[in-house]
């Protein structure tokens, strides 16, 4: 049987860049803290456990005083930024340059109308931890559309300015893009900015061609990640035996059963070793059952 992992998934820039800053604190030996998981993936959290590294929310966060606390990749609002001015508090900011960027332009965005008659729309999903980065660059005034269909509750005779969550699908925006087109009123601006990361974004047409060359997906993936979920939509679509998996104790032999070919892939929040160890487990399988 070919097991074939594909090179296109595993971590984005972003990602590889919070954990090595992560690693690299750990390693000299110093207590560190990570405010929120650092990527979506138990497996990867469990492994920086093991090394020393402690997660915790927001409350905890602002009970703390003089530590060290690592940011993840997502972002954060001013307000945590403000509470280690006020908490001693050393920061080891891995926010991903690109959401970073993001914050930046919504900012000015919102900076630049003082009397908030513009509408800040995020193209989203509500409660992700960039999306609460990215409203709190707007001191919470920012509309969040999690679908196309949400974007009725819009007011179109006041001016939108749209931007999207870093992770959406391409797909998703254009929809929302075209809808207000349609609706809004000719006397008021629509100004949009596709904020899609193209790291993301290119992997969806990739990971569709991957799913269609083999007999049988495995895509393995944290349960939290918003990016996993839309990439695994994608296999399914092309490959009705896809299946995501967290570990690779989660593969079950039925699903081999008359297969020639098997893919392992991932989301960009998924480590290379963990689909490595999904290929041992494949390789166990088929093993024991010859």
């Amino acid at each position: 049987m070919e097991i074939e992992i594909d090179q296109g998934s595993g971590f984005c820039f972003g990602v590889t860049r919070a954990i090595s800053k992560a690693e690299e604190e750990l390693g000299s030996g110093g207590q560190l803290y990570c405010l929120g998981d650092i990527v979506h993936n138990g497996q990867e959290c469990s492994r920086l456990q093991r090394m020393g590294l402690i997660t915790i929310d927001h409350t905890q966060y602002n009970q703390l005083q003089d530590a060290t606390v690592l940011l993840r990749a997502h972002g954060e609002p001013p307000g945590t930024y403000r509470t280690a001015t006020t908490n001693r508090l050393t920061l080891v900011d891995a926010t991903c340059p690109v959401v970073l960027h993001l914050q930046e332009r919504i900012k000015r965005e919102y900076d630049t109308d003082p009397h908030h008659e513009r509408q800040i729309v995020i193209f989203g999903k509500n409660g992700h931890a960039e999306v609460l980065g990215l409203v709190g660059q707007t001191n919470g005034h920012a509309i969040v559309i999690e679908r196309p269909e949400e974007v009725e509750k819009l007011d179109f005779n006041r001016d939108i300015c749209l931007y999207s969550q870093t992770t959406k699908s391409l797909e998703g925006f254009r929809q929302v893009v075209g809808y207000i087109q349609q609706h809004i009123s000719p006397n008021v601006t629509f100004r949009y900015y596709d904020t899609i990361c193209r790291q993301v974004a290119n992997r969806m047409p990739h990971i569709r061609q991957f799913a269609s060359r083999h007999d049988v997906v495995l895509f393995v993936c944290g349960k939290k990640s918003s990016n996993g979920k839309a990439l695994f939509e994608q296999c399914l679509a092309v490959n009705a035996r896809s299946y995501m998996i967290d570990a690779a104790s989660e593969i079950e032999s039925r699903w081999l059963a008359s297969c020639a070919s098997v893919g392992i892939c991932g989301a960009t929040s998924t480590p290379k070793w963990l689909m490595e160890e999904c290929k041992v487990r494949i390789e166990e399988l088929l093993g024991s059952h010859e």
